[in-house]
């Protein structure tokens, strides 16, 4: 066995533009033709991301998009170049599965923009699960919006707050105390059977605490309910082969924990980039390491802060420099994302791009535009495993 080990770093929403179906894909009705989620934040204000760019950052977003970035313009010196993705989808569960080297096989089902939103029968089931006479929201919504607006009813009633938006999913927010975590959980989790076979992506657990609005705020509980993959992902591979597979962040729920030996949690990106700076240390010859890193898309990406993506970007430049500095021979770290969330854009969801994929530990090369499934591809070439059914190696 090898002792090589890769490290598998995913930066939700951390797109480069030029995605070349990017017509086929909307925010408020409108394409995402010309989102560049890098590329805009660095002509709206001055990026430094020395580490990242000197792999080769700049390099990938002219190669992505045609966009000269300014001040991201270092000859690079890592391994670079841009990722597109085959999946109909601009979501993390799409974006994840086809690194991993499972493109998605179907259509995913999406809730409509109308009130209610959710059909009938999947009222009833909610219902019937939580012992509740009905549920609140029911509609498109932001998770922290809806519980401003509903959690003091949702306390008074104890009917739970179930909402979606334009991915695939369908999120109910509940009291931790005065509903219950447990009963939440139990709750999504016997929903989610309903809904997969629906072919909606996430049952997803938002549990908040507080007593009024203005005081609601939502805890690090969450839990995701995600269908399972339809076919092997460089994790089950891994784990097949008796590697040790570390998951950092949401990667376990994305896969259903699928293929995972250890998972490593946080209430933050911070809390995760120390578990990736001490996995840098600790991590066992041969295993992989699959993180995925979420606050530029939660925190600033849909909430189109762009001084807040900018800083959460050089923020983890620094984190990535730590990681370079802690890499020991046979070691890969690749750094790419899932999909983008330009925060300059219009409206609030995603937007479809290319995604950087950026290298250290094989020296300076350039990959040129390659496939997602590449990527997963690439990580089982150095770790010297079979490549899952979709991907071809750059390495």
């Amino acid at each position: 066995m090898t002792a090589n080990r890769a490290f598998l770093i995913v930066m939700d929403s951390v797109g480069i533009g030029g995605a070349p179906d990017a017509h086929r894909f909307f925010n408020d009705e409108r394409p995402d033709t010309g989102a560049n989620t890098v590329g805009h934040i660095a002509q709206a204000q001055a990026l430094r991301l020395p580490n990242l760019d000197r792999l080769g950052l700049g390099a990938a977003i002219r190669l992505a998009s045609g966009l000269e970035a300014p001040g991201l313009g270092m000859p690079p010196q890592g391994l670079w170049g841009a990722a597109t993705e085959i999946s109909a989808g601009k979501d993390t569960p799409s974006g994840h599965w086809e690194i991993a080297g499972v493109p998605v096989p179907w259509e995913w089902h999406y809730f409509p923009r109308t009130v209610p939103a959710f059909p009938d029968r999947v009222t009833a089931r909610i219902c019937a699960l939580a012992g509740t006479d009905g549920i609140l929201a029911n509609c498109h919504a932001s998770g922290t919006q809806v519980i401003e607006d509903f959690g003091a009813r949702h306390i008074r009633s104890g009917w739970p707050i179930c909402y979606t938006s334009v991915d695939s999913v369908l999120q109910i927010a509940a009291h931790e105390q005065h509903f219950g975590l447990d009963r939440l959980i139990a709750l999504c989790e016997g929903l989610a059977p309903m809904l997969h076979e629906m072919r909606v992506g996430r049952v997803i657990a938002r549990p908040f605490l507080g007593e009024r609005p203005g005081d609601f705020t939502r805890t690090p509980n969450r839990r995701d309910f995600a269908i399972p993959p339809p076919a092997d992902t460089i994790l089950d591979i891994a784990a097949a082969a008796g590697r040790v597979t570390h998951a950092v962040g949401k990667i376990g729920d994305i896969f259903s924990h699928r293929g995972i030996a250890r998972s490593h949690k946080g209430m933050s990106d911070a809390d995760l980039a120390r578990h990736l700076l001490r996995l840098a240390g600790e991590a066992e010859p041969g295993s992989l390491t699959f993180a995925n890193l979420v606050e530029f898309d939660t925190n600033f990406g849909h909430r189109r802060d762009i001084p807040g993506y900018a800083s959460q970007l050089e923020w983890f430049d620094a984190v990535a420099g730590r990681l370079i500095a802690s890499a020991g021979p046979g070691d890969l770290l690749l750094f790419t994302a899932d999909h983008g969330n330009d925060p300059s854009w219009h409206g609030t969801d995603h937007t479809r791009e290319r995604v950087p994929v950026l290298g250290f530990g094989v020296g300076p090369r350039a990959v040129g535009t390659v496939g997602f499934s590449d990527i997963g591809a690439s990580v089982m070439d150095h770790l010297g495993l079979p490549a899952p059914q979709h991907g071809k190696s750059f390495l």
